[in-house]
């Protein structure tokens, strides 16, 4: 099994029994995000539908919250699985095209300021959370 990724609790943007979203340790892009889910499951396919739905649900506030946030019209949502533990990137893409938003050199975030205003924009559709 994976183990769960750990977040500073100072880049943490909502949490809850399930889940947690939080601004990228080492961020390709400003408002580089990532949903985790805290169960320890290794891959998306073993989740039960309504676990799956939840997580998505959170996946897609992040995601609405991000463009609203960083007016952006694009935020890739990235499932790669390098750690066998379920989470999702999410990436805000501003000029770039494709996967050009990988080219982008990797630093350690040091700025938090951007989690007030994302949580500010972040709403849940009612009819999917527990």
């Amino acid at each position: 099994m994976g183990q769960l990724l750990k977040a500073s609790k100072k880049s943490i943007i909502y949490e809850d029994e399930l889940v947690y979203v939080c601004l990228a340790k080492e961020p390709i892009a400003e408002g580089h995000t990532i949903v985790v889910l805290k169960q320890n499951i290794s891959d998306l396919s073993k989740l039960p539908d309504r676990d799956y739905d939840y997580l998505m649900d959170t996946v897609f506030a992040a995601r609405n919250a991000l463009m609203k946030t960083l007016k952006v019209k694009k935020v890739y949502l990235v499932y790669m699985d390098e750690t066998k533990h379920v989470h999702w990137h999410l990436i805000p893409r501003y000029k770039e095209k494709g996967f050009d938003v990988f080219k982008k050199e990797i630093s350690t975030i040091k700025d938090f300021s951007l989690i007030h205003r994302i949580r500010k924009n972040l709403v849940f559709t009612k009819d999917s959370r527990f």
